[in-house]
């Protein structure tokens, strides 16, 4: 019994916790390191998506979320792309065709 623990105890020393019944621990350091990657990749781009699409308030970008058919037709008219004439004639299907809320 001596002998066997002190072969063990030198296949310790010199073959690392392998030696001893412990190689499947050399697996976990690869296995941690690839869910950790995996998770950073994971939240990263599931805040790039909520970022994109809005999340729950809506879609689109920040900026543009609060952005409605008529202050888009607003923006137009005071751009100068459309004139007064088309201008009422749109503001007037769109406030036809409101759902109503």
């Amino acid at each position: 019994m001596l002998a066997t623990l002190a072969t063990t105890a030198v296949a310790t020393q010199y073959a690392g916790p392998w030696a001893a019944g412990f190689g499947w621990v050399f697996f976990l350091i690869p296995i941690f390191w690839i869910l950790v990657i995996g998770l950073v990749v994971f939240l990263v781009s599931r805040r790039r998506h909520a970022w994109a699409y809005g999340g729950p308030e809506g879609y689109g970008p920040p900026w543009a979320r609060g952005a409605t058919a008529e202050s888009t037709l607003s923006e137009r008219f005071a751009k100068g792309d459309i004139d007064e004439t088309e201008y009422r004639a749109r503001l007037e299907v769109l406030r036809a065709n409101r759902p109503n809320a």
